[in-house]
């Protein structure tokens, strides 16, 4: 007979099915309409009873972006430096592609009777300016980056000659340019997607500094983020909002998105004549994934006039290049017509994994050392935990606990089989289990995760322990991930355990009902020997009455629990033996952990 819930008899909008793992509800407009239902779930008669495989599937995100914190502001906007010399620490010249465009696009203000002398701001790693000098013998190039690690770069670069190149570390909101460049002589300055980078309120500061080189009618040549990009609806889905349009991204670096409007603005008040200022938009399409990603940026040439005219500022459609027809006509064109392999885009890595699954570089590593057992884990490293959304992507304090307490009591997991529920990338629990249990299964609902979990796996177990560990996908009450498992164990499991997985409210349901189909249904066994559930959590948005309404609905009761702020160790029960086996000062301290271990009775509400 098939399980059946005490559920009210509503149809959710079927959505893009996201790993538990990962939080946002898709589109706002969908938040309210799910949050409503749920209300309207609780108010519905005990009565009324659906099948179990007709639980909605839900994208479990946060339910509200409150944006970036004052103090995290002032963080980010006062250690950019350090940020962006961490990223070319990381990627050094590997990440950027060379900007063979330019040539493209503005080939005929690169050529002229006399020697153009240019300035490459934010040059990074020299990709604007090798491409540049290579097809511009004459060419003679200013290169500022304020992070040092981006001149090294350049200067380390094969082509790098002082006679062609001057680098130099410069922060264009704070340092005056003219004590490297001698003012009035610079021909073009070239700003490929760097003042997005720059704080709204100190782009200002950016365009007077270069006024200040830059020779009478002499030209910027500009291309950087537009609103509407598919990196800034990622960002607003998250709490990564600085201010209007101006996002962190995972890594600390900062970005900003244009509007036509505010750039042509931006630039006509600090002394500038619009030229070219057009929008770009294209469709690429990742094929393998089946995924279409609109690309929005503005590119744009801007004329320095040493006496600004007011009138002469305006757009017209004889000074301007890419007049309103033609940039209507490329928006309406560029996405149905131009193949994905023409454009060439400059993209930071947090956007590239976001869009293109582009593995990224997991090269931070955690010991775990517990007695005989020692794990090396790689994780995402830690400049990215900080806004990253993808949690299964990092090794949580409660997962550290948990292990410990498994570690120290194997007689616990003797000839079990264990069932893990959003084990991440570590694993670390399913692992120490792995040396002891029959069978154990490892999951969770995020490709990412799961991708650097059988890595991580491959490279800390022995072959004996690989024949017995498993790791398949399943997202919490998915019909077809739970058969999955199913047909791995069909006896059920003895011990289901779970790290930090109850910290969304609307995931605690489909936790609790994925539990049920998978546990064990000897309930008429002794107390140690019952099958169970465990969850180890910092307690955050969900409180601890919701955790256990939600377990009781579907049969779960709660025998023992322990919170590790009251710094008591259990005096009875099997959370006694437990304790008495670790060694105490190594986990105690960790005064947020909370324990909860359940029991599945003999009757479940639910069913």
């Amino acid at each position: 007979m098939k399980d059946q819930v005490k559920t009210p008899p509503f149809t959710v909008p079927k959505l893009r099915t996201i790993p538990l793992g990962t939080v946002s509800l898709g589109s706002d407009d969908l938040v309210p309409l799910i949050r409503k239902r749920l209300i309207m779930a609780s108010q519905v008669p005990e009565t009324v009873e659906v099948e179990q495989q007709s639980l909605p599937k839900l994208q479990i995100y946060p339910a509200t972006n409150t944006g970036v914190s004052p103090y995290w502001r002032d963080k980010y906007e006062r250690d950019a430096k350090k940020y962006w010399d961490i990223f070319y620490k990381r990627h050094k010249d590997k990440f950027f592609k060379d900007r063979h465009y330019l040539d493209k696009e503005w080939g005929h203000y690169f050529t002229g009777k006399e020697r153009r002398v240019l300035l490459e701001v934010g040059c990074g790693a020299g990709n604007t300016i090798y491409p540049l000098i290579v097809s511009y013998p004459d060419v003679f190039v200013h290169a500022c980056d304020f992070s040092p690690r981006a001149i090294d770069l350049v200067k380390a670069h094969e082509a790098f000659t002082e006679s062609r190149i001057n680098a130099f570390v410069c922060d264009l909101t704070s340092d005056d340019l003219s004590k490297q460049i001698v003012p009035s002589s610079v021909d073009i300055v070239t700003m490929i997607f760097v003042l997005s980078a720059v704080s709204p309120e100190k782009m200002p500061l950016v365009l007077q500094n270069i006024r200040n080189i830059v020779k009478p009618n002499g030209h910027v040549l500009f291309r950087d983020y537009a609103t509407g990009d598919l990196a800034q609806e990622r960002l607003t889905c998250r709490d990564q909002k600085i201010s209007e349009n101006f996002y962190v991204r995972g890594d600390g670096t900062q970005a900003f998105y244009f509007t036509e409007e505010y750039l042509g603005t931006l630039f006509r008040e600090n002394g500038f004549d619009t030229k070219e200022l057009g929008l770009c938009c294209k469709q690429v399409h990742n094929r393998s994934r089946k995924l279409v990603m609109n690309r929005r940026w503005i590119q744009a040439v801007f004329c320095f006039s040493p006496v600004v005219k007011g009138s002469s500022t305006a757009l017209s459609s004889k000074e301007n290049i890419l007049d309103k027809e033609i940039v209507e006509n490329e928006v309406k064109r560029s996405p149905l017509m131009e193949p994905a392999s023409d454009t060439e885009f400059d993209m930071l890595e947090g956007m590239a994994v976001e869009m293109f699954g582009i593995s990224v570089s997991y090269d931070e590593i955690v010991d775990i050392n517990l007695g005989d057992v020692h794990f090396k884990i790689k994780v995402l490293p830690k400049e990215y935990q900080h806004t990253c959304t993808f949690t299964g992507l990092m090794l949580w304090e409660s997962a550290r606990l948990m292990t410990s307490l498994l570690a120290g009591n194997p007689a616990f997991l003797e000839g079990k089989r264990v069932l893990e529920l959003g084990c991440g990338c570590a694993g670390i629990c399913s692992m120490v289990a792995a040396r002891f249990a029959d069978l154990v299964v490892a999951t969770d609902g995020d490709s990412r995760a799961l991708d650097l979990l059988n890595r991580n796996i491959a490279s800390n177990l022995s072959s004996a322990y690989l024949d017995k560990l498993i790791v398949r996908p399943l997202e919490w009450g998915n019909p077809d991930h739970i058969a999955a498992i199913k047909e791995v164990n069909d006896e059920g499991f003895d011990i289901i355990m779970g790290t930090d997985v109850t910290y969304i409210l609307e995931a605690i349901v489909p936790l609790f009902s994925t539990a049920k189909s998978l546990i064990s249904s000897d309930t008429g066994l002794g107390d140690d020997l019952k099958p169970a559930l465990i969850l180890c959590h910092v307690p955050r948005s969900v409180d601890e009455p919701s955790i256990l309404s939600a377990a009781s609905r579907f049969g779960f009761e709660l025998v023992e629990k322990w919170h590790g702020g009251n710094q008591v160790t259990p005096s009875q029960g099997i959370m006694a033996s437990w304790f008495s086996t670790i060694n105490s000062e190594h986990v105690l301290p960790i005064t947020a952990l909370s324990l909860l271990y359940f029991h599945q009775t003999s009757s479940s509400p639910a069913s």
